[in-house]
């Protein structure tokens, strides 16, 4: 029998990122191949190639928001389903050249979440240093580290600074205290996995023509069915000015009565939606469920309904 071809992993590279690192606490990643890309759209345009059976990459943080780029990508790219989600404690590091003292500093290298998380820092301990964009934290440590590098130095992962021999001159750079990056496994379009009771649904809704109360109809099908939302943003859908699609990340399962109803609610209102995935939550945590919202309450008013139009009750 024909050894069974190991999985491929995608993620947002090079080696070292946090991506990387979230990559590593999914189960199965010890025995796959990981594939770092340059970019959230390059690693994903790798599943969509077939290259790699899914990609890891950074959806949001407690700090910087959402992740524009991964949002554009699931909201309007060819679609792709999230079937897991990872949180991963984040903290920054100041790695230079070796022999590089940090009053010399003239030109750093930083990723543009890193630099949102520690805009304070920087701007009290660097403030006469140029901040660069680098597209991840590990390229900016590579960039660093790079013998035709203009850099001084990084504001990356401690993992980072180690794998390309930086020296880190302070490794807890932060805002804030304890921040959280949420990334996403994602990959082919497939029936979601049975619900667990601790699950969460994503998806996008694009709002067809601006007029007031467009938002709150959008909310209104949540609220009604008693279905708590986790995460909503808005990003402009790319045509014209004043058109925006939302993401949106709710409790529960789509097989659960009140998602699957609120998800025709909003097939109804919206020009589209976009289902990605109902998936475990991450944090382990039940789904609120008030009176009246539970599948045996649907199904109750349902027969009831059922009796009413027959003349049975």
């Amino acid at each position: 029998m024909p050894a069974v071809a190991p999985s491929r992993y995608a993620y947002l590279g090079p080696e070292g990122t946090f991506t990387e690192a979230a990559l590593r606490t999914v189960p199965d990643a010890a025995d796959a191949q990981l594939l770092p890309y340059r970019s959230v759209s390059a690693a994903l345009d790798a599943v969509r190639r077939g290259e790699a059976n899914a990609a890891l990459v950074p959806l949001e943080n407690s700090v910087g928001g959402g992740v524009a780029p991964t949002i554009d990508e699931l909201s309007t790219g060819e679609l792709l389903h999230i079937s897991r989600e990872v949180l991963l404690n984040v903290g920054f590091a100041l790695a230079v050249r070796p022999g590089t003292s940090r009053s010399s500093l003239k030109r750093v290298a930083a990723h543009p979440q890193a630099e949102a998380q520690c805009r304070r820092w920087i701007a009290d301990n660097l403030s006469d240093v140029e901040i660069v964009t680098s597209a991840s934290n590990a390229e900016a440590a590579a960039s660093v580290a790079s013998p035709a590098s203009s850099f001084d130095g990084a504001i990356t992962s401690a993992l980072a600074a180690q794998r390309y021999g930086l020296e880190v001159v302070d490794d807890d750079i932060h805002d804030h205290a304890g921040a959280v990056t949420r990334f996403v496994l994602v990959g082919p379009p497939t029936t979601p996995a049975a619900p667990t009771g601790t699950d969460k649904t994503s998806l996008v809704a694009f709002i067809g023509e601006d007029h007031p109360g467009a938002l709150l109809e959008i909310l209104t099908e949540f609220a009604v069915r008693g279905i708590n939302l986790t995460w909503i943003e808005s990003r402009p859908t790319g045509v014209g000015l004043g058109r925006y699609c939302f993401s949106i990340d709710c409790e529960g399962h789509i097989v659960d009565a009140r998602v699957s109803e609120a998800l025709m609610g909003l097939r109804r209102i919206c020009s589209d939606v976009r289902f990605l995935g109902s998936y475990p939550r991450a944090d382990g945590l039940p789904a609120t469920m008030r009176r009246g919202t539970s599948d045996t309450e649907f199904r109750d008013a349902a027969a009831w309904l059922a009796r009413v139009r027959s003349g049975e009750a």
